[in-house]
C-alpha cells in the first residue's frame, strides 16, 4: 500500500516551472532543490509532462552542463523514450562523454549485458506518438545519426554496447512488421527506411561494422542502385548514397602505400580465397585481379578508373615490354602490321614452343590483343573476298550449282571463334559471361554463322538423298536443277542466304569492340552505343504515335476501292514510313471525288508529318546530343572503364592462340591435361601460402612498438590498416577545419575590432575635442586587450558548450562584474560597454565574448 500511495503522490506532482531557468543558469543546487521529493524516491513522470521533462533533458545536453545532466539523471526517473531522445541530442553535439552516461544509465535500468531490448525498442519508435513532437525524422536512432555524422568515436561506442542498424527488409517483403509499419504511416515507415539506409551507408558504419569495409561499399552500392529504380519517388537519395559508397570505396584504395597492399586488394575477392594460392595468379603469372573484375562487375566507374587501379593494368598489359607505352603512334602501327602479316609464323613458334623467347612474348596481352585483332581482320578480309567470289560466279550462285568451298572458307575462323567463346564460358562461369553484352551478340553472330552453312549442307545432302530413289523424280530436280523464280518462299537456301547476308554486316559492326584500346576512337564508340540507347527508347514512342496515324489515315481510305496507293495497310505504312524521310509524293493523300475523306486525310496527314518529322525527330536528335554531351563531360571516366573491360578480357589464362589455330590442340594443353588428372589423382601438390610482409597498424602492435603475428588473413589485415588510416585521416581533416573556422573567427573579430575602433575614434573627438591622443591610444589599447581575455580558450569553450550562448558568465561568479575587466598591470579593461551600441544596431557579423558565436557588427 506504502508503494501504491507513492506512485499515486508522484504522478500528481506538476513540472517545475523554474527548472528550465535554473538549467540554463546551470544552477545545480537549485535544480536538486526542485526535484527532492518528501520521501526522497526519483520522480516518476505523468504523460502530460513528458514533453516539458524532455526539454529539459535536452537543454542541459545542448548546454553541456555535465553536473545539470547528473543531477537530472539522479532525480529524475526517465523512461526510454526520454533516454532515446536525449541520446540523439548528445549525438546531435558530438559530446561523447554524455553519451556514455546515458547508456550506462539504459544498463542501470535494464540491466548490464541485456543489450538486444535496447535494440529492438530502436527499431520500435516508429510507433510512438511522441516521435512526432521531436526535432529527429521517423528511423533516426542514435546510431543511425553518429554515422550519418561521421562521429567514429561515438560508434564505436556505441557498437561496442551491441546498437547495430537492421538491415531494412525488402520492398516487396509482406512480413508482419513490415505490414503494420506501412498500415500505421506509409510516409513514416518509408523515412525510415531511407534513414536506415542513410546509416547504412556512411563511412563511419562501413569502416566499424564491416569487415571487409571496401566490399561492403561495392555490394551496398549495387542494391542501393537497384533501390532506385524499384522506388523512383526516392530516386535522389538512393543515388547520393550509392554514389558515397563509391567515394568511399575510393578513398580507401588511396590510403594504399605501397605495391604490396594494391595487389592484396585487387587480386583477393573475399575471405573464401585468401588461403588459396592458385587463385592470386594465373599460370602465365599475370594477377587474377579478382576484386578489380568484381568492381567492373558492379559498375564502380570511381574504382575502376583510379589512377592506383589503372597503373596496375597498364603495367600488366605491357608486361616487359616497357618501351610499348612511351612509343608512338607510327611506330605501334608498324608493329602491329608486322604482326599482321606474320600472324602464321608466330602461332607456329607459339605451337612448337611456348616457352621459347618469342612464346613469352605472345603471351603478354597487349601482343596477345595485336594477334586476335590480327586474325579477326584475317576473317573480315576472307568475308570481303568470298562477297566478290559470288559477284564473279553470280549465276552459279543463283541456282542449285553453287560450290561450298569458294564461299565456306569463313567456316573455319567460326568454328574457331565458338571453340574460343566455349573456352570463355569455361573460364569466367556462364553468369560472368552472359553480363558482357559483346558475348551474346559473339554467340547469336556464331549461331546464324552455323545455322547458314547448316541449311546449306542439307539441301546439297536433300537433294542427293532423293536422286538416289527412284519415286522422288520431282523432289530431285525442284533441289538440284530448280531456277530461283520456281523455288518456295520458305526454301532452306533463301533463309541461308538471308542469314549469311546479315551475319556479314554484323560481323564488319564487331570490329568496334577493339575501339575502346584508343582514346579517341573509344570514347566516340561509347557515345554511339548511349545514343542506341536512346533511340530504342524513342523508337518505342515513335511505334505507338505511328501505329495510330497508320490505322486512322487507313481507316479513311479503305472504303475507296478505286484509290491506287491508300487504303491497303502494307502500302499505308510505306507511305507513311518514306514521309519520315522526305521521298514520298504528298499527292497520294488527294481523292478529287470525295472531298470530305480528302480533307480528312490531308488533315490527318499534315498532323502526322508535324508531329513525327518537326516533334519527334527533333527531340531524338536532342536525346543523342544531351547523351554524346554527358559522355564528353565524363569522356575520361567512361573511357578508361571502357578499356579496363577490355584490358581484363585478355588477362587470362590460356586463351593465347588466335582463331583459327585453336582448333589444333598443342602439346601445352596436353601436358596441362594431364597435370591436372595428375593433382586430382594424388592430391600431393599443394602451394606455400604467400609470404607477406606484416602491416603495421594500432590494433596488432606490441608494447615496445613493433607488430606481432598474428593469425589474421593479410587481405583482412591490409583492409584494416586501410581503414585506419582513413579514419585517421578523416579526423585530421576535421581538426583543420576547426582550426580554419576558428582563425575566420579571429579574423572577422579583428576586422570588428577595427571598424569599432574608427567609430569610437569619430564619437570620442566629438564628445571630447580636448582630450589627447594618449587618452585614445590607452583606451584602444584596453578594449583591445580585453577582447583578447575574452578569446581566451575559445575552442575549448566551444567543444564544450556546444556553441550556445545560454551560460552564464564565469566572472559574474567570480565577482568580476561583465562591464570590465583586468589586465596583468590592475587597470580595468572595458569588454561589453560599446557591444550593445554598435553590436545590436549594425548588420556585420561579430563574436560574442562568451561562446565565440557570431553576433552582428556596423559596417
Amino acid at each position: 500500500m506504502q508503494d501504491q500511495w507513492r506512485e499515486i503522490m508522484n504522478k500528481k506532482m506538476q513540472f517545475p516551472p523554474d527548472l528550465i531557468a535554473a538549467i540554463q543558469e546551470g544552477n545545480v543546487i537549485l535544480i536538486s532543490k526542485l526535484l527532492m521529493t518528501m520521501d526522497g524516491i526519483l520522480r516518476q513522470l505523468d504523460d502530460s509532462e513528458d514533453r516539458l521533462w524532455r526539454e529539459a533533458l535536452n537543454l542541459s545536453i545542448r548546454l553541456g552542463s555535465e553536473d545539470t545532466i547528473v543531477a537530472l539523471l539522479q532525480g529524475v526517473k526517465f523512461d526510454f523514450r526520454q533516454i532515446h531522445e536525449a541520446l540523439l541530442v548528445a549525438v546531435d553535439t558530438n559530446q561523447p562523454r554524455v553519451v556514455k552516461r546515458l547508456l550506462d544509465r539504459l544498463d542501470q535500468e535494464k540491466g548490464v549485458g541485456n543489450k538486444k531490448v535496447d535494440v529492438r525498442s530502436f527499431s520500435l519508435a516508429i510507433f510512438d506518438h511522441s516521435i512526432d513532437d521531436s526535432q529527429f525524422a521517423p528511423g533516426v536512432t542514435p546510431l543511425t545519426l553518429a554515422c550519418q555524422k561521421d562521429l567514429y568515436e561515438i560508434v564505436i561506442m556505441l557498437t561496442n554496447k551491441g546498437h547495430v542498424i537492421p538491415w531494412p527488409h525488402t520492398i516487396s517483403c509482406t512480413c508482419l512488421e513490415c505490414q503494420n509499419g506501412r498500415q500505421y504511416d506509409l510516409l513514416k515507415f518509408s523515412l525510415s527506411r531511407i534513414n536506415t539506409y542513410r546509416g547504412i551507408a556512411s563511412r563511419a558504419y562501413l569502416s566499424i561494422a564491416s569487415e571487409d569495409a571496401m566490399l561492403s561499399a561495392f555490394r551496398l552500392s549495387t542494391e542501393l542502385r537497384k533501390l532506385s529504380k524499384k522506388e523512383p519517388e526516392f530516386k535522389p537519395q538512393y543515388l547520393s548514397l550509392e554514389q558515397l559508397c563509391q567515394e568511399f570505396a575510393v578513398e580507401l584504395l588511396g590510403m594504399c602505400r605501397n605495391q604490396s597492399e594494391v595487389t592484396t586488394i585487387l587480386n583477393n575477392y573475399d575471405e573464401d580465397s585468401d588461403n588459396e594460392l592458385d587463385e592470386q595468379t594465373f599460370e602465365e603469372g599475370i594477377p587474377n585481379l579478382a576484386r578489380l573484375r568484381l568492381a567492373v562487375n558492379y559498375n564502380q566507374k570511381q574504382f575502376v578508373t583510379h589512377p592506383i587501379c589503372q597503373q596496375v593494368l597498364s603495367s600488366i598489359w605491357c608486361g616487359n615490354l616497357s618501351g610499348w607505352r612511351g612509343s608512338n603512334t607510327a611506330w605501334k602501327l608498324l608493329v602491329s602490321t608486322g604482326i599482321f602479316l606474320t600472324m602464321p609464323f608466330l602461332c607456329l613458334i607459339y605451337w612448337i614452343a611456348p616457352k621459347s623467347k618469342i612464346g613469352k612474348t605472345l603471351k603478354v596481352p597487349v601482343i596477345k590483343f595485336l594477334l586476335h585483332s590480327a586474325s579477326y581482320m584475317w576473317f573480315i578480309i576472307i568475308l570481303l573476298g568470298e562477297s566478290i567470289t559470288m559477284e564473279l560466279y553470280r549465276h552459279d550462285f543463283a541456282s542449285r550449282k553453287q560450290n561450298l568451298l569458294q564461299n565456306s572458307i569463313h567456316m573455319v575462323w567460326v568454328v574457331g571463334f565458338f571453340w574460343f567463346e566455349c573456352k570463355e564460358v569455361w573460364i569466367e562461369g556462364v553468369q560472368t559471361y552472359l553480363r558482357d553484352w559483346w558475348n551474346i551478340m559473339d554467340m547469336t553472330v556464331l549461331s546464324m554463322y552455323l545455322a547458314s552453312f547448316t541449311l546449306r549442307v542439307m539441301i546439297m545432302l536433300k537433294g542427293y538423298i532423293l536422286c538416289q530413289g527412284p519415286d522422288a523424280v520431282n523432289e530431285c530436280t525442284y533441289f538440284t536443277e530448280a531456277e530461283r523464280q520456281d523455288w518456295h518462299q520458305e526454301d532452306p537456301q533463301l533463309i541461308s542466304e538471308v542469314l549469311f547476308a546479315v551475319t556479314s554486316m554484323v560481323s564488319f559492326t564487331r570490329l568496334a569492340y577493339i575501339l575502346p584500346a584508343h582514346e579517341s576512337l573509344g570514347t566516340l564508340q561509347i557515345s554511339i552505343g548511349k545514343m542506341i540507347d536512346d533511340m530504342m527508347r524513342f523508337m518505342f514512342i515513335l511505334m505507338i504515335i505511328g501505329t495510330a496515324f497508320l490505322c486512322g489515315i487507313n481507316n479513311v481510305y479503305v472504303p475507296y476501292v478505286n484509290t491506287p496507293y491508300l487504303g491497303r495497310f502494307n502500302e499505308t505504312f510505306r507511305f507513311l514510313f518514306w514521309t519520315m524521310f522526305g521521298v514520298v509524293n504528298q499527292n497520294y493523300v488527294d481523292m478529287p471525288e470525295y472531298l470530305l475523306a480528302e480533307f480528312v486525310g490531308r488533315v490527318l496527314y499534315g498532323i502526322y508529318t508535324l508531329v513525327i518529322v518537326i516533334v519527334l525527330l527533333n527531340m531524338l536528335i536532342a536525346m543523342i546530343t544531351n547523351s554524346f554531351q554527358k559522355i564528353e563531360d565524363d569522356a575520361d571516366v567512361e573511357w578508361k572503364f571502357a578499356r579496363s573491360k577490355l584490358y581484363l578480357s585478355y588477362f587470362r589464362e590460356g586463351l593465347t592462340m588466335p582463331v583459327p589455330f585453336n582448333i589444333i590442340p598443342s602439346p601445352k594443353s596436353l601436358f596441362y591435361l594431364l597435370r591436372a588428372i595428375f593433382k586430382k589423382l594424388c592430391c600431393c601438390c599443394s602451394a606455400k601460402p604467400p609470404n607477406y610482409p606484416p602491416i603495421a597498424s594500432m590494433s596488432n602492435l606490441n608494447n615496445n612498438g613493433k607488430p606481432e603475428d598474428s593469425h589474421v588473413p593479410y587481405r583482412l589485415q591490409v583492409i584494416k590498416a586501410l581503414v585506419q588510416r582513413y579514419i585517421e585521416s578523416a579526423r585530421r581533416e576535421f581538426e583543420e577545419t576547426k582550426r580554419k573556422d576558428v582563425g575566420n573567427r579571429i579574423t572577422e573579430l579583428s576586422k570588428v575590432v577595427g571598424r569599432l575602433h574608427s567609430e569610437m575614434k569619430h564619437i570620442h573627438e566629438k564628445l571630447q575635442p580636448t582630450s589627447t591622443k594618449h587618452e585614445d591610444n590607452d583606451m584602444l589599447r584596453r578594449y583591445i586587450a580585453g577582447a583578447k581575455n575574452n578569446f581566451k580558450g575559445f575552442d575549448n569553450k566551444a567543444a564544450i558548450r556546444g556553441g550556445t550562448d545560454c551560460l552564464p558568465d564565469k566572472r559574474e561568479t567570480d565577482g568580476v562584474t561583465p562591464e570590465e575587466d583586468t589586465e596583468e598591470d590592475g587597470s580595468p579593461v572595458l569588454v561589453h560597454t560599446f557591444s550593445p551600441t554598435h553590436s545590436e544596431s549594425s548588420g556585420d557579423t561579430g563574436v560574442d565574448s562568451q561562446t565565440g558565436a557570431e553576433s552582428q557588427s556596423p559596417e
